[in-house]
């Protein structure tokens, strides 16, 4: 079982590189996590968010056909953080991968979205991806201590 996020554009900037070492640093099978940057497409618009689409999906191929896939699109479903630890858990209670994919500056098309086992937004506020990076990295760091009921997240 693994944890992998798909996300468009260049590798962490450096200051997002530190929040996300020191989450990475406590993380424990079956929530941590591999990334896979994957460049921007140097088209823009539609033709921009078709082709790192087709990309994304040609990363679910494969061996990774089977996995649970989390969208994340602003206009996806604004859950808690116990929600997502559940949300995660499930599949990889079942021995299922889980990729999460952040979408490029154009976003998905609906392909990726009909793939999308669960699409969820951070907020009905757009963040920059760099930001979004370090925000999935601790929500998955807390979804971790919450499914281990260890007392990170307080109620």
């Amino acid at each position: 079982m693994s944890l992998r996020i798909l996300t468009i554009g260049r590798k962490h900037e450096s200051w997002v590189v530190e929040g996300i070492d020191r989450y990475e640093r406590r993380m424990k099978k079956p929530f941590d996590v591999t990334w896979q940057a994957i460049p921007h497409s140097s088209r823009e618009h539609d033709a921009a968010r078709r082709e790192e689409s087709e990309t994304l999906l040609a990363k679910l191929a494969g061996k990774h056909a089977n996995d649970f896939v989390v969208l994340l699109d602003e206009r996806g479903k604004n859950i808690d953080s116990p929600t997502l630890a559940r949300t995660l858990q499930q599949p990889l209670d079942s021995s299922r991968n889980v990729t999460l994919i952040i979408g490029g500056a154009y976003g998905v098309d609906d392909s990726v979205h009909r793939r999308a086992d669960f699409v969820w937004s951070l907020s009905k506020l757009v963040f920059p991806h760099q930001l979004v990076r370090l925000i999935v990295m601790e929500q998955l760091y807390r979804a971790q201590e919450i499914a281990g009921g260890r007392p990170y997240h307080h109620e």
